[in-house]
């Protein structure tokens, strides 16, 4: 399939098995992955992402494994690879399937949000790195109106944040091409799961993930391999907190308990994202969760037919 024909991005929460779906299209409609999980590009951090890269099998991937853990691979990274990997894709003749419940990057790379490369200022980050995080969302919000929380979750992040702004202002053809979007023609499938079986679903990885995959043994290694804890820390929920206990900053238990808390918040505020998207002009077609391989790629198809026909000339 190739030619005008949009890619497809599955979209929804953590556990939802967007992965699968994923997966179980691009064997239906000779596509490729490209992943859109902020974690899943560093290499060595595999159960905490969830990367299940045994699911793949002879279907090609793109954005995963391309960092080293302990990197801070960022928005302007992603979409200057994610464009490169569907172009790529598409001269081969197949499909870009984009896959992931990062909506920042998702949404970035459908509206076709340009962005410059945006150099560290050491000054700038000596002067803020005593502010708090309330401080610092102060300054961000007077450089600009903020949408979503994404940039305010951290103070590291919101440090950044006050970079590219102030890298926009000093450089206004950077913040003018940035204001021209070039969006990609896509169907978004969402994947609709009742928040009481997300929760379910949630809670059952979790305890697998500690019982059988050895979560803990993988952030250990991380650790011993000479990874700062405070970018284990900066990379949020498996590795933030199994990093606090290992250092013991949480005991087992406190860590388990809010560890699990703050997964299904990340649930909550992935959903809340999608939602927004739709508020914002984008339409996500929404399957259930239960449907079979055979029924999701159905139907996808035939949102396929639907575009095909209603863009013909």
């Amino acid at each position: 399939m190739t030619g005008k024909l949009p890619i497809i991005a599955i979209v929804g929460p953590t556990a939802c098995g967007k992965t699968h779906r994923g997966v179980a299209l691009a064997r239906h409609l000779d596509g490729e992955i490209v992943s859109a999980d902020s974690r899943q590009v560093y290499r060595g951090m595999d159960i905490g992402t969830g990367k299940d890269l045994g699911e793949y099998g002879d279907i090609p991937y793109h954005l995963i494994d391309i960092a080293p853990a302990g990197y801070k691979y960022n928005l302007y990274e992603y979409l200057r690879d994610a464009r490169k990997a569907i172009e790529e894709i598409r001269a081969r003749g197949r499909m870009p399937i984009v896959v992931g419940g990062t909506g920042l990057y998702v949404e970035s790379l459908l509206k076709g949000m340009n962005l410059a490369e945006v150099p560290y200022n050491t000054d700038l980050r000596h002067a803020l790195e005593d502010k708090s995080l309330d401080e610092l969302t102060a300054i961000l919000s007077s450089m600009k109106r903020l949408h979503n929380t994404t940039d305010v979750d951290t103070a590291q992040r919101a440090v950044r944040a006050i970079e590219i702004e102030a890298y926009y202002a000093e450089h206004p053809d950077a913040a003018a091409a940035a204001k021209e979007p070039q969006p990609l023609d896509a169907i978004i499938i969402g994947i609709d799961i009742p928040r009481e079986e997300r929760r379910r679903l949630i809670s059952e990885r979790m305890r697998r993930r500690f019982d059988s995959e050895n979560m803990l043994a993988e952030v250990e290694g991380l650790l011993a391999s000479g990874i700062n804890p405070d970018d284990l820390i900066y990379y949020g929920l498996e590795y933030k907190y199994l990093t606090l206990c290992i250092t013991g900053r949480l005991s087992r238990a406190d860590m388990e308990q809010e560890l699990e808390t703050a997964i299904h918040q990340f649930a909550k505020r992935q959903m809340t994202w999608f939602r927004g998207m739709e508020r914002r002009g984008f339409h996500i077609d929404w399957l259930p969760y239960n449907l079979s391989n055979e029924e999701f790629c159905s139907r996808t198809a035939s949102l396929i037919d639907t575009w095909k026909e209603r863009n013909a000339k």
